[in-house]
Formats: structure tokens, sequence, C-alpha cells
């Protein structure tokens, strides 16, 4: 039995390695038949390159061949041989990557690396002092005026409207009245004298103090809106009179001006060029800047339809016209500005937060030394930079997006970091500073230490509790936060008694703007002289009331001078209006305010109005009693 089962054994062995033989001369086979195909110099070998990303194919269907006949079946190896592989290609399918378009795979950039020897430094990392420039302001900081001289609101004011722009405004507002005459408009026009420009300044500041929901209300004569001193200086058809001819530049400049509009030789700004010149070299003469300044963006809020009109969702006042500012941080006075015109060709093709800064510093008029706060927008290693090379120091939060700042994540600030955490990095001559506070905050100082052991109170939640605590604070955090709102300072004080209204013209919104301008630098400067003198401060609502009090004795002083000094005072007598032969009859003023239409021919001299004097119907004494209690 045991012989029978190695026979049986050794039967089934042989069969199997029979069997194995078969199939190995069938692959040897094919393997011939594939080494055939490569030595035919008709096979074509198809690769990745070759793959033109035909049309795409389900794969339920059977690729069809044109005769199935003549071509020999394909092994599933050859067939699988011959289709491009995916897995194996290199990079050359396309990753949609962002919304502009598509970007290959091969050309994507490569994760930053942390070979380059950065890394974020932690509190228990110190940093040394950088080297500060020393300041040396060209004049003494604050107002350059004679402190000894007895300096009123009207001749702080004067600094700014002196008076060859006043002259100059005049002028202008003649002629263009002139040309809207000639031009076939109806309406009662006088020439206007500087008496005039001063009742005119005096009302539209006044306005800024007492709000009525139209400016015809300044004149009315009935509860609640019967104000004094408008109707006592100026009419109200007067007053529209000259706002409504007034202009800042010349008419035939403009004329001249227009003709270049779609050239690189159109001013935009021209209209009100000389009054904005005026008052720039004003602000700049009037007072020089501490140490610490700030540039930011100032909005004038307007909806006319003008090309630099812009629009800046995160202001307060989202559209109008764009003016960027240079202000003392200390005091908040508006030392540079300028109108930002829109995007326009610059031969200098740098970024519009490094060209505003550099036109905005004037460094022959400044010095050097000088510590500069800017917020996010103009912060970048580019500008910070360029100010260095004019030994002024720079310090502002910066947007993590920019170009040179450090990519570098090695103990960089977890999302996870407490409130207070910081980190801190040098790099080319900058400090970099990351500090999370309600959230991250990224900074950049050129003349900061990283940290000196400054803490700041916040109010934090512990275990369901508002509790006061005390964290962290970077040395440029803190000065950020007390040095930057030089520039909201001085918008908060313009808003708070503006004389801005509304207007169809857009040079006439900047001609309130410069009002604000004057008014607000001139109450800075009365402050300051004030404490030095050690004189108890006034408000803003107080000195413009001095100062609309002063416009107002200076126009009557003016009209007084100017006036023929010859015979007594008119006194309210009767009169008739036309010569011998002709009767000329007006509409009476009283009869008119009762509702009724009647006319006579008798006026006061003084008052200059048509009045009633019959027994049965005198208006010219119910005129008087009313108006003044007392009988001509």
């Amino acid at each position: 039995m045991a012989e029978k089962t190695e026979c049986r054994d050794l039967t089934d062995l042989e069969e199997v390695l029979n069997a194995g033989e078969v199939q190995f001369e069938e692959s040897s086979e094919r393997n011939e038949d594939c080494d055939s195909e490569e030595n035919d110099e008709s096979y074509v070998e198809s690769s990745d390159d070759d793959y033109d990303g035909g049309e795409y194919q389900p794969p339920s269907r059977k690729p069809r061949f044109s005769s199935t006949a003549t071509k020999p079946r394909v092994a599933s190896a050859q067939r699988q041989r011959n289709i491009p592989s995916r897995r194996k290609s290199n990079t050359f399918w396309p990753t949609p990557r962002s919304k502009k378009g598509l970007k290959w795979a091969s050309q994507a950039t490569p994760p930053p690396s942390d070979d380059d020897g950065e890394m974020w430094h932690s509190l228990e990392n110190p940093d040394a002092q950088p080297e500060t420039p020393t300041f040396c302001p060209r004049h003494p900081p604050g107002p350059q005026i004679d402190a000894t001289q007895s300096w009123s609101p009207l001749s702080l004011f004067k600094l700014f409207f002196s008076a060859r722009s006043i002259r100059t405004i005049i002028k202008n507002t003649n002629k263009n009245a002139e040309r809207k005459l000639s031009g076939g408009m109806k309406f009662k026009w006088s020439s206007v004298g500087v008496q005039d420009f001063f009742i005119l300044l005096a009302i539209i500041i006044f306005g800024g103090l007492v709000q009525v929901p139209a400016r015809s209300d300044l004149w009315r004569t009935k509860w609640p809106f019967n104000f004094p001193f408008p109707r006592e200086c100026m009419t109200r058809n007067r007053f529209e009179s000259i706002f409504y001819c007034i202009h800042l530049s010349d008419i035939e400049d403009d004329a001249e001006n227009e003709k270049k509009r779609g050239t690189p030789e159109y001013d935009r700004l021209f209209k009100i060029k000389p009054l904005y010149k005026d008052i720039q070299v004003a602000c700049r003469a009037a007072f020089h800047p501490h140490r610490e300044i700030c540039v930011d963006e100032r909005m004038v809020a307007s909806k006319a339809r003008i090309g630099f009109r812009q629009y800046m969702k995160d202001k307060p006042t989202k559209s109008g016209y764009k003016l960027f500012v240079l202000a003392d941080s200390c005091s908040a006075y508006t030392w540079n500005f300028f109108v930002y015109q829109g995007k326009i060709e610059r031969v200098e093709k740098e970024a519009l937060s490094v060209t505003s800064v550099m036109d905005l510093m004037e460094f022959d008029l400044l010095g050097r030394g000088y510590h500069l706060y800017v917020d996010n927008f103009y912060t970048s290693p580019k500008l910070f930079n360029k100010l260095k090379s004019h030994h002024i120091a720079a310090c502002g939060t910066i947007r993590q997006t920019r170009v040179n700042f450090p990519k570098t994540t090695r103990n960089t600030l977890s999302r996870s970091a407490d409130r207070g955490d910081m980190r801190w990095l040098r790099k080319d001559g900058l400090l970099f500073v990351k500090w999370k506070d309600t959230k991250e905050v990224a900074m950049c100082s050129t003349f900061h230490k990283a940290y000196s052991g400054d803490t700041v109170k916040r109010r934090v939640r512990e275990e369901g509790k508002w509790c006061v605590k005390d964290i962290t604070i970077p040395d440029a955090a803190r000065d950020y936060n007390k040095y930057m709102g030089g520039v909201d300072l001085s918008d908060a004080l313009i808003q708070y008694y503006t004389v801005r209204s509304k207007t169809m013209k857009w040079y006439k919104t900047f001609f309130y703007h410069f009002i604000d301008i004057a008014v607000v630098n001139s109450f800075i400067l009365f402050k300051m002289l004030m404490r030095e003198k050690g004189q108890p401060l006034l408000g803003q609502k107080k000195f413009r009331e001095l100062l609309l009090e002063e416009l107002v004795g200076e126009a009557k002083a003016l009209v007084q001078a100017s006036s023929p000094k010859a015979g007594p005072p008119k006194m309210c007598m009767p009169s008739h209006y036309g010569y011998v032969g002709v009767d000329l009859r007006r509409t009476c003023v009283y009869c008119k305010k009762a509702g009724q239409l009647r006319k006579t021919s008798v006026y006061c001299i003084k008052c200059d109005v048509a009045l009633c004097c019959l027994s049965s119907r005198n208006c010219f004494r119910d005129f008087h009693y009313k108006k003044k209690g007392v009988v001509w």
C-alpha cells in the first residue's frame, strides 16, 4: 500500500511539472510576440508626451477598431501598455488654484522653507535696543509766531486766509458774476468787497454752530428761527448771490485748462488750486510739528459725480474726496495734506502707499529724527527703508502678505495663543512683531525694542466672569496706540462744528473744508498760546463764537471807514419814489406780510422799504413800532 501511495504522489508531481512547462512556454511565446513588435519599425510606442488629452470615453465602452479581422487580438498586458498612464504622468494636469485661472502643478510655488535660519523669538529671548536717529528739527516745535504779542482768534485765522488769498477770491468772484450776467442770468448784483467776504465767512461759521434744516432758516423771523445775527448784517438774497458766484480761480485760466481735458497737462484741481496752495503753505509755516507725527486718510463727504470721488467702506464718511494728511500726533494740527486725484499715470511707478508718504514728508522743512506712525495701508519694508535713509524712524501695523515680510513658521504665534503672547524677529534692520490681543496683530518698526516689560489692562473672561487683567504689550504697539490718532483727532475737531453744507459745485465743497482746516488749526494755535501764558483754556465752541464776533466787528469797521462822512445819520423818515411828473409805486412790505398786495409811492429813507402812509392805513407807523419799538 505504501508503494502504491508513493507512485500516485510521483504521478501527480509529474503532471504538475508538465503543466508548469506548458504555462512557461505560453508566457515565453507572449514575450517573443512583444519583442517582435518592439523590433518592428512600423510599431510606435506611445508615451506621456504623445498624449493629447483627447475626448474622454466612458470606461464601459470598448475601444473600436477599424478592422478586427486583419489585426490580431492584443493581449491584455499589451493593451495596458499602449494606454498612457495618468498616475505615472509628471504633473502635466492643470489644477485650479485661484479664480484668475489655472495653475500647472509643475509651476506651483513650493511651500516656504525654514532653511534660511529665520525663527520667531518669544519673550524669553531678550532684544537689544536699536540705534535711533537723533531728533534735530529745522525749527523749534510749536507755533512759529511771536508769542509775546496778543493773538486773537481773528488774527490767527488770518494766518491761513491771508489778505492776498481774500483779494484773489473777491476778484475771481466779481469776474464770475459779470460772466453770468453777460450770459443772460438775472439776479441782483453789486461788487463784493472785503467787508462782504467777512460777513460771508461769519454766516458760514455761524451755520456750523447752529444746526437748521435749511440755510434759509437763518433769516426767518418767526419763532424758533428768529436769529437776529444774519438779518442784521446781510440779507438772504445778498448772501445767496455772493455764494452763487463765488469762485476760487480765474475764469479765463479755467477756460484754458478745459481745453487741455483728456491730455496729461489737464489739471483736475485747477478750480481750487489758488486757495489750496495758500492753505498748504500757511499750515506748514504757522506751526512746526513735534517729534511724533502720523499719516492717514481723511474723507470729505460728497456725492458729486466727478472722477476722483472715492469710496472707503471702513471710514465713517464712506463716499467723498480722499485727502492724505500728515498731522502732529500730540496736538492734531494738520501740517500738510494733498487731495487724491484718482489713478493717474506716474513717471515713477511706485505704489500709492509709498508715494503718498514721501510726498507729505517735506524733509527740507521738517529736519531729521522724526518718529512717523502709519497704518497697514502704508507700512512696508520698502517704505521704511526709504524713510530710514532720510533719518526718519517709522512704526506701524503691517499686513503679513507684504513683500519681504518673514515667511518662516518656526516658533510662530499659534492660533490658540493666549492673550498677550507675542513673537518677534529682526530682518534687514527691521523689527517684526506678532502680538495676540483680541486677534493677532503684526507690526513693523525701525526704532523700537521688541519688549521692555510694559503691560496693558484688558477685560478678559475667566471661569465665566469678566475681570481686568494685565497683559504684556510690545513697545511698538504701545506707542502706536498713543501716537497714531493725530489725524483722527483732527477729523473729530472738524466734525464737531463743521461748516460743510450741500452744494452743487465740487469746488465749493473744498472751500468749506478749507475753512474748517483754518478754523481748527487756529483753535489749536490759540490753545497752545493760552497754555504758554498760563491763561484758562477755551473750548472750540467758545473760540468759534469769538471768531464770529470779530469777523462781524471787522466788517462793520470796514463799512464805516469806507462810507463818506457827510451830515448826520439817516433817520426813519417817509419819502416818495420817482421824480417830477413820474409816479413810481412799490408793493408795501407790511401789507404783503399780512397777505394783501397794496402798492404805495411812500418809502422809508433809512430802512429802504415801501410802506403805506395814509390816514386810514398807516403801515409806516406800524412797521417801525413792531421792528424797533420807536416812532420816527
